[in-house]
């Protein structure tokens, strides 16, 4: 396939260099006859080139990657880099954090877990807007301090 669109990115920074090059391709008729057909109007390539040097040896470590994404949707090159390198974001912040501080991962709860899940977010959230030192610490202090105190901290925009 030749490809439509491409864009390279390079990162540094924290003992680690990464490049990027995001590729978009059109399946044209790669895909006609099949149930997909309808639904992917662009394929994405993602190839990464990592170097990571360690902190304690000061030696590299190479890795790469490729990865490929569909999108229902035309993009260009660039609109899915950025498209993909704000779900990372989200992945890296939202999510990681909601982990380590909610335990989200580690939950045994297998009867509706989505409202469990909402229920985790709706007090990180809390927690977030009203952080006073780390989000462990505060989460302890409110689990201390009981549900009327988490929503004690719930403020109302004035109108």
């Amino acid at each position: 396939m030749v490809p439509l669109t491409s864009d390279h990115s390079h990162d540094r920074g924290r003992n680690r260099d990464e490049s990027r090059t995001v590729t978009v391709f059109d399946p044209a008729g790669k895909l006609s006859g099949t149930d997909w057909q309808p639904y992917v109007a662009t394929i994405i390539r993602v190839e990464r080139n990592v170097f990571i040097r360690s902190a304690t040896t000061g030696l590299l470590r190479h890795s790469t990657e490729i990865a490929f994404y569909v999108s229902n949707a035309p993009v260009t090159a660039t609109r899915a880099a950025k498209a993909i390198r704000a779900h990372w974001k989200v992945e890296n912040t939202s999510h990681y954090t909601r982990d380590v501080t909610m335990g989200e991962d580690l939950s045994r709860i297998r009867t509706n877990p989505g409202i469990f899940a909402r229920l985790r977010s709706f007090a990180f959230n809390i927690l977030k807007a009203n952080k006073t030192s780390t989000l462990s610490q505060d989460r302890y202090r409110a689990a201390l301090a009981g549900i009327d105190n988490l929503f004690s901290l719930i403020t109302m925009p004035k109108r």
